[in-house]
């Protein structure tokens, strides 16, 4: 008797920690009204408000993607721009919902500071931007350069790293905020700004003349950048990931912005379920079973927030590489909708 006992208690827990995991964020979000989303604040292309004050760019749409999918509606959103010292912090004390900050995936990251990474939205390596008047065409000419860095990121090791391996020296120049950071990079007080290459793509845009830079060839780290939500809260993890990879999955099922209309009429059972037509997806993630068109109506498949956001047409003109689909040989890919 007495170990019947103990099971329906150890039971008990279980669903206990179960349902304490499952509701949780997304309760929160609706009761409020929106999404509060932590992001970059200064860097074009990826997180930065218009001359109009309207946010844009790649983790701006992904944070869309997450209100249109939980609200039917992209704009029901705030936005909280955040350094790279604040950035988890912010996200572990419940300041923000979600983070879509240029944020690399580690394993320190998602153990130590209590973070999940959902799917990546963009892979990334670090490089290094030079002026041209430098006269460098490669980092392996850097010795003794002074190097403009941001604290507490991965950018910061990394370069630490590289320079002891090639047995070069540097002078580190830390600023905190990304601005900051690269004006003081324009003004002369380093010889070379080191970051991800998307960011150095970002701040070469906004430079008094973009065509005084270059961004050197070599690329020394990995840098898989994606949304991080706190530990504990599987629903809200799902919701983050789904968003994510129904972008990339609408592209390959070629459902854009444009044509999602049109598609609900397809009569393919992968495109029904994944649009909603025929129920369950929704259900299972405790949203609208049309999530996922919602998503693609309002901000677009994966290759549209891409190419309007740091696309070969816009002034970063980076091309997809890593960040094509499996298809065309890069690495999104997406499990099935089912």
């Amino acid at each position: 008797m007495m170990k019947r006992i103990m099971a329906v208690f150890a039971l008990i827990a279980v669903f206990a920690v179960i349902g304490s995991a499952s509701a949780g964020t997304l309760d929160d979000v609706k009761a409020k009204g929106f999404v509060q989303v932590g992001v970059n604040g200064d860097l074009f292309g990826f997180g930065k408000p218009d001359e109009k004050g309207v946010w844009k760019g790649l983790d701006v749409d992904t944070g869309r993607a997450i209100a249109a999918a939980v609200f039917g509606d992209a704009d029901k959103i705030k936005f909280t721009p955040l350094t790279a010292v604040t950035r988890f912090t912010a996200l572990q004390s419940g300041e923000i919902d979600v983070l879509c900050r240029n944020a690399t995936r580690t394993l320190s990251r998602e153990t130590a500071l209590g973070l999940n990474f959902a799917q990546v939205n963009y892979y990334d390596g670090q490089g290094f931007l030079v002026p041209k008047k430098l006269g460098v065409k490669s980092a392996k000419e850097l010795d003794g350069a002074a190097v403009c860095v941001l604290p507490g990121t991965t950018t910061e090791l990394n370069v630490a790293d590289y320079f002891r391996s090639t047995g070069m020296k540097m002078k580190p120049v830390v600023i905190e905020n990304t601005a900051e950071l690269a004006n003081a990079f324009f003004a002369g007080r380093c010889d070379a700004l080191t970051s991800d290459a998307s960011q150095l793509a970002g701040t070469r845009a906004v430079a008094p003349n973009p065509d005084d830079y270059i961004i050197l060839p070599e690329i020394i780290s990995k840098e898989p950048l994606a949304p991080a939500v706190r530990h504990g809260d599987d629903q809200w993890f799902d919701i983050v990931n789904f968003s994510v990879l129904a972008m990339i999955e609408a592209e390959e099922m070629g459902i854009t912005s444009k044509n999602v209309d049109e598609m609900l009429k397809n009569t393919d059972p992968k495109v029904q379920r994944f649009l909603g037509v025929s129920p369950g997806n929704g259900q299972a993630l405790g949203l609208d079973e049309k999530f996922a068109y919602h998503i693609v109506k309002l901000v677009g498949n994966y290759g549209e927030v891409f190419e309007r956001n740091v696309g070969k047409d816009t002034s970063l003109k980076i091309e997809r590489g890593l960040n094509a689909l499996w298809t065309d040989g890069g690495l999104m890919y997406s499990p099935p909708f089912k």
